[in-house]
């Protein structure tokens, strides 16, 4: 059999140390401002982004990865005989996922295997760690997508957004809703269900209080997520979020009841479309998700 290489894309959200432990390869999506093109995560982080949005008023574009740059990624490894799975941002949310499909074409059948993880940041990050549990364990990548595929629809994503302005520059909010949601305060909850995004709670008041909300979404699955991988993953200005979490997760005993926790910064992807001060919580449930309703994508 032989040896399985796990790839993902720069919109996993996870952090340098985590990619290195597991020993995963990640190929970057790109930042566009005008003519300028940027490695996400490679030639840009966030802070440097968020700075030039405010300093230029002008948002960057975002692009995925291209079939090519896939096969020049993928050639060595598969002439050193490693099969490859991927699973990236999913299908629905950016082309990234048909670029690897049509890459894998051009080598030889059952060599290149992926799984649409129908998420973003480290919604798809959970499934990664997952897939390296499975890799160590022995498996094949055929094997590794066989079995992840069952895992695609537990993952639970949701973020709770401090300010309505990226996502109005993004064309996701009205002019008049971000008038409206600005003199109201209003926080909304993004969610990741079926592989697009939608609106999940529209909360009113201070960010303490919607991340509280999202908190007791959390403590109410609790004690049917996967205990082995929980992510608290936020863009920049989110040091009071993180703390309040953190304060929540002591009280409610999760680091006794999960093998891991992280804490990680999105990357200029993710972080582009939401802005300064959103945050996350994400996890698996060990059972598929109960069929839920939620507003539309747009505000």
């Amino acid at each position: 059999m032989n040896k399985v290489l796990i790839l993902t894309d720069s919109t996993c959200d996870l952090t340098q140390e985590i990619i290195n432990e597991y020993n995963i390869k990640v190929i970057p999506l790109h930042i566009n401002f005008g003519e300028e093109s940027f490695d996400d995560g490679v030639d840009i982080k966030l802070p440097e982004l968020y700075e030039r949005v405010e300093s230029e008023n002008v948002m960057p574009k975002t692009a995925a990865s291209a079939p090519g740059e896939f096969i020049e990624f993928l050639e060595p490894y598969i002439e050193e005989g490693y099969d490859i799975f991927y699973v990236g941002i999913g299908g629905k949310l950016s082309t990234t996922y048909n670029s690897f499909q049509i890459a894998a074409e051009e080598f030889d059948e059952g060599r290149c295997y992926s799984v649409d993880g129908s998420n973003l940041s480290t919604g798809t990050g959970l499934l990664i760690l997952k897939a390296c549990k499975y890799r160590d364990s022995g498996m094949s990548a055929k094997e590794i997508k066989e079995r992840l595929e069952r895992r695609v629809p537990r993952v639970k994503s949701q973020f709770v957004v401090k300010s309505l302005d990226y996502l109005h520059k993004g064309g996701r909010c009205s002019s008049v809703v971000k008038i409206l949601g600005g003199a109201l305060r209003l926080r909304p909850m993004i969610v990741v269900r079926e592989g697009k995004l939608k609106v999940g709670k529209k909360i009113i008041g201070l960010m303490k209080k919607a991340v509280g909300v999202m908190v007791d979404m959390f403590a109410k699955d609790l004690p049917n997520i996967d205990p082995e991988f929980v992510f608290i993953t936020h863009t920049t200005e989110c040091e009071q979020s993180v703390a309040e979490i953190d304060a929540k997760f002591k009280e409610l005993g999760v680091y006794d009841k999960v093998k891991h926790v992280y804490e990680t910064e999105a990357g200029c992807v993710i972080g582009s479309h939401c802005g300064p001060g959103t945050i996350g919580i994400l996890y698996l449930m060990k059972d598929e998700l109960e069929e839920e309703e939620f507003d539309d994508d747009k505000l």
